[in-house]
């Protein structure tokens, strides 16, 4: 293969036989379970990377079903989203994500620089009760259980809650093991279109786990839940701030 070809094919590994297809990506059904608690505000500031800032420590616990998702099919995703600030902008920056299915992740980490690790999450009604699950390995690390539509929600405000930016924090290394890449992410939901959103009351239970920090942000209050069912494309994004050449970055 000629240097020319391997410029004009290289897209994601393997170059012959890429992991996952070219975009756009586009999710219908997409399902989330979204539990919003109060936490230690020193906990917080252990894990929510400068420039980006917060005003009051409010974790959001996502359970997400993916059955339909361009060319990377059919899978379930869990983790952590913090509500944040960039340059007066609020948005939210997700700190871990786990889940089931090979090209999602490495075309989450790749691409946009989603922190996204294998685990064995799960989301599914259980008669009156929607229960998220979380599993790394063998054990149980995450819990989430909400009243069954308890409520409606208006759909326009939903829609909205999902169009304010979404905050990666991207790293590549070089072959000597050093940060090649290291850039502040921003991306978007686009296309949206909610089909159903509820909220009711709801539990968070975390445990302990060495590589899947979850309760490293303890529960201290529950304070909403929401129930989602939407169709969206997944954006690409842009580079906000690189933190390896500072004032090379673009505007929010």
């Amino acid at each position: 293969m000629k240097i020319a070809d391997v410029r004009k094919r290289a897209f994601a590994m393997p170059l012959t036989s890429p992991a996952f297809p070219p975009g756009p990506y586009r999710f219908v059904d997409r399902e989330y379970l979204i539990i919003t608690y109060r936490t230690d505000r020193a906990a917080l500031e252990a894990v929510v990377p400068e420039p980006l800032t917060f005003d009051d420590p409010i974790v959001k616990y996502e359970f997400i079903r993916m059955p339909n998702s361009t060319g990377f099919g059919d899978y379930t995703e869990s983790g952590q989203v913090i509500p944040v600030s960039f340059n007066g902008k609020k948005g939210g920056y997700t700190l871990a994500m786990f889940l089931n299915d090979g090209p999602p992740i490495y075309g989450g980490r790749e691409l946009w620089g989603f922190p996204k690790k294998y685990a064995q999450p799960s989301l599914s009604a259980d008669k009156d009760t929607l229960i998220g699950t979380l599993d790394y390995g063998p054990l149980r690390v995450a819990t989430g259980t909400m009243g069954f539509k308890h409520k409606a929600l208006d759909l326009k405000e939903v829609a909205a809650s999902l169009a304010v930016p979404n905050y990666l924090l991207k790293i590549i290394p070089h072959v000597d093991g050093t940060a090649r890449i290291l850039e502040l992410v921003d991306y978007r939901l686009e296309d949206v279109t909610v089909k159903g959103a509820w909220s009711g009351p709801a539990a968070l239970d975390l445990r302990p786990h060495a590589l899947a920090p979850v309760a490293d942000l303890p529960v201290r209050e529950i304070l909403s839940a929401t129930h989602i069912l939407a169709d969206l494309t997944l954006g690409l994004g842009k580079v906000v701030y690189d933190y390896l050449k500072p004032g090379k970055e673009t505007a929010s």
